[in-house]
Order: structure tokens, then sequence, then C-alpha cells
């Protein structure tokens, strides 16, 4: 559990970053189209990219002892520029998701267009494959953390998909994208100086 519930919740803060991917499976749910598919799709492509993170970065770090403390830095700087670019948004404001008129399309392009904003995206790499790899090469039961990590993806794309009907009054509001963006940003610093401490 010592391992689980840091995969778990870095997971969780990680994915809370209002990006295309999260706003395609908001902008659904809010719709009430695919959701489940959609759902399962996002959490399914996260945790092969945690699998193969944590993977590649435990046979890495036995072999090449320095590049897990080159990738914790490294880790560390993207959290703080993560952090600093949430807590911009936060104090610039100005974003609102407006559910949209319903659209018909049919569920393989709606998959194949998640699947590309998925894979396409070059941030799903750094959380998944780069900074959660890395970070998982602290803990002395690496499947445990990498289980908490796919997990929490899985419930917090659950959460998105079939919870955004309750959210559309809250997130037609700027000032709820602001609070977001400000948790997301402190989140992101506490987790970069647990990691320098």
């Amino acid at each position: 559990m010592s391992s689980f519930f840091p995969g778990y919740f870095l997971s969780i803060s990680l994915i809370l970053a209002i990006g295309a991917q999260n706003a395609f499976v908001l902008k659904y749910g809010l719709r009430r189209q695919y959701v489940l598919p959609i759902v399962l799709t996002c959490s399914i492509s996260d945790a092969v990219l945690i699998i193969a993170g944590i993977a590649g970065f435990g046979a890495l770090a036995h072999a090449v002892p320095w590049f897990e403390t080159a990738m914790r830095y490294g880790g560390v700087l993207f959290l703080f520029w993560y952090g600093l670019q949430n807590a911009l948004s936060a104090w610039r404001g100005g974003s609102a998701l407006e559910g949209e008129a319903e659209v018909t399309t049919s569920l393989r392009k709606t998959l194949l267009t998640l699947l590309a904003i998925t894979f396409l995206n070059p941030h799903v790499y750094l959380d998944t494959v780069v900074l959660i790899g890395s970070i998982s090469a602290q803990y002395e039961d690496r499947l445990a953390f990498g289980i908490g990590a796919a997990l929490g993806s899985f419930t917090f794309f659950i959460c998105l998909g079939f919870g955004s009907r309750l959210l559309s009054p809250i997130f037609a509001n700027p000032a709820a994208w602001r609070v977001l963006d400000a948790i997301i940003a402190l989140t992101m610093w506490v987790i970069a100086i647990s990691l320098l401490l």
C-alpha cells in the first residue's frame, strides 16, 4: 500500500490537467454519447503506457544507475513547469467549457479520433511513460505503484465520463476552471518537492 497509493494519487493528479483528451471525454460525457467505450479506451491506453514506463525504467535503472537520478530531477523540473502552466492559467482565467450541440458521429470515428488525441499528444508520453516510469523507480514495489497508477487512471476517467453531466453547470463558469487549475498547480509542486526530499 505504501507504493500503491502514491501511484494512484500521482496518476490522478497528472490526468487532472484539462487537455485535449480530458476535454474530449468531458464533452462526450456532457452529450451522454459513447461514454463507456470512451472511458475504457482512455483507461486502457493509460494502463499500457504506464506498464511500458515502469517496465522500461525498472530495467534501465538497474543497467544505468545514474539514469534514475537524472530522470528524477528531470521529473522535478517538469512538475514545477507543469504546475507553473496551471498556476498561470488559474491567474489569467477565461477558460470555460460549454456543452456543444449533440453531434451524431459513429463510434468507430469517435474512438479513432480519441486514439489520435491520446497517442499523438507528446504530453501523454511525458506523463505516463517518462514521469510515472521514473518516479516508480523510487519505490521498492514498482508493480504496486503501477497498479495504483493504472487504477487512478480508471477512476478518473470513469468519474469524468459518467460524472460530467453533473458538472455541466459548474464548468460553464470560468471561475471553476481557475480553481481547478490552482489545485493542479499546487499538487504538482507538492509532488515535485516530495521527489526532491
